[in-house]
Order: C-alpha cells, then sequence, then structure tokens
C-alpha cells in the first residue's frame, strides 16, 4: 500500500500550469511518489503527465465531472491512458441521486460508462461524503444501496475515513464490509475544538489511525492510501507534511 497525496488538499495552488508545476515538486521532496488529480486548472493531460513524470510522481486516481463520466466515456479514457491512471473516480454524488426516491437511477445511469470503463481495463471509483450513511425507509443506508446496485467489477469505492467518522459509522467495520472494492482510499484524521469537527493531518486528531492501518493491512487489496484534508488551519502544504511524517514514521510511504 503506498501512500499518496490528494491535490484537492492544495487545489488553489493548482489552478495554473505554473502553480501546479511548483506544488507538484513540493509534494515530491515531501516524499510523497503517487498523487490523485483533483481540484485542479484545466490543463492539458499529456502536459499533466510530463510534470509529474519530472518529479517522479505517479497520477492513480482521478475525480471527474459526472457529466464526463455519463457523456464523455470514451474521451476520458484516452485521457487516463495518457495519464497512467487506472482508477477513475467520482468525486462526490450528483444532488439528484442522494435521496431515497432517486437513488435507484444512479446504477442507471453510469451502469453503462462503468462497464466500459472496465472493459478498458480500467475502474470507475465512488468517493463517499458522510450523507451515505443515512438509513432510508427499508432500513438500508445509501452506501448499501449502491453497493447492491454496482457490482464489484463496474465500481469500487474510495472509503474517505473522515467522512465515515463524521457519518456516525466505524471506519473498520466499513473497511472490511467494503472488502475487494478498494482499491484506494482517503486517509484524513478528525479532531474537535468544542462542539465543532475539524479535519486534522493523520494521527493529529482522535481517531484510531493505528487500528484503520491496520485493518487495511489485514485486509489487503488496497493499493494506495491518499492523503487529504479538505480544510486546512494554516499551510496546506505543512498539513501535507505533517500527515507523510506521520505516517512515515509506523513505515509507511
Amino acid at each position: 500500500m503506498k501512500i499518496g497525496a490528494q491535490l484537492y488538499t492544495v487545489r488553489d495552488f493548482c489552478q495554473t500550469e505554473g502553480d501546479l508545476a511548483c506544488s507538484l515538486e513540493k509534494i515530491a521532496k515531501m516524499g510523497y511518489t503517487t498523487v490523485q488529480m483533483s481540484g485542479i486548472g484545466k490543463i492539458d493531460p499529456l502536459r499533466l503527465r510530463e510534470l509529474c513524470d519530472e518529479n517522479g510522481l505517479s497520477i492513480v486516481l482521478t475525480h471527474n465531472d459526472p457529466n464526463r463520466i455519463i457523456n464523455d466515456t470514451d474521451r476520458l479514457i484516452e485521457e487516463h491512458n495518457i495519464l497512467g491512471c487506472d482508477y477513475i473516480g467520482l468525486g462526490a454524488m450528483p444532488p439528484k441521486y442522494q435521496n431515497f426516491f432517486w437513488v435507484e437511477h444512479f446504477a442507471r445511469d453510469f451502469r453503462e460508462p462503468a462497464k466500459k470503463i472496465a472493459a478498458a481495463g480500467k475502474l470507475l471509483m465512488y468517493h463517499n461524503h458522510n450523507f451515505e450513511f443515512e438509513k432510508g425507509p427499508d432500513g438500508r443506508r445509501l452506501i448499501e444501496i449502491l453497493m447492491d446496485d454496482m457490482a464489484p467489477e463496474e465500481m469500487g469505492f474510495t472509503l474517505d475515513t473522515y467522512w465515515v467518522q463524521a457519518g456516525g459509522a466505524d471506519v473498520c467495520e466499513w473497511l472490511e464490509r467494503l472488502k475487494g472494492r478498494l482499491p484506494c482510499v482517503h486517509l484524513k484524521d478528525m479532531a474537535v475544538k468544542g462542539f465543532d469537527q475539524l479535519m486534522a493531518p493523520v494521527l493529529e486528531g482522535n481517531m484510531n489511525f493505528r487500528a484503520i492501518l491496520a485493518k487495511l493491512e489485514e485486509l489487503g487489496g488496497t493499493r494506495y492510501a491518499l492523503v487529504e484534508q479538505d480544510t486546512c488551519a494554516g499551510s496546506p502544504f505543512d498539513c501535507l507534511q505533517k500527515s507523510y511524517d506521520n505516517l512515515a514514521g509506523l513505515g509507511y510511504r
């Protein structure tokens, strides 16, 4: 399992080619060797690959506009071939599906693109937030509906540790329940200030990351654990560095 950096953490510093080049250089110097492309500016895939190659960074996962996944699947696959990336991610469920009277349409709309992506040797990946852990009228959570409606070969899950915790669920339990469907995960810690939940560098908050990492090792199958912090107190680069150093201290790189 390789530790990577989710570029959404430093998205404000990745909107131009020049800024992205500087950000990738900083991330490589921290020790990271893999990255997820998310929240960056409009930059040609060939140039993205060149910039990452120059810094010894592999692109292992992306987040994409859901409309492109559905309506521009072939070109999206071609772009990922250029990037050398096997995992085509959906960063969030579009709002219209985020309820129990329309969520069944998610599989209807995404199954054919997912099959096309799988036929190209890649995998559609779904990234969760907290609302997927809401229980519906039949007792199933939204995430369980997704698990039932989309086969493992059609869609994997990028389980986000922070959002599982924010949904009142147990991270280790859900790693177990999604066994075999987690080639990528997001590592993000939760701290508190009074009654407020705060995102924190890994091993700087209150989540039991030693148990989470041990469970990932036990289950196997996760290729990339990507550090992400949507909001940071101070420099997001410092937060990425702190997470990397803490994980490296446990032997993860």
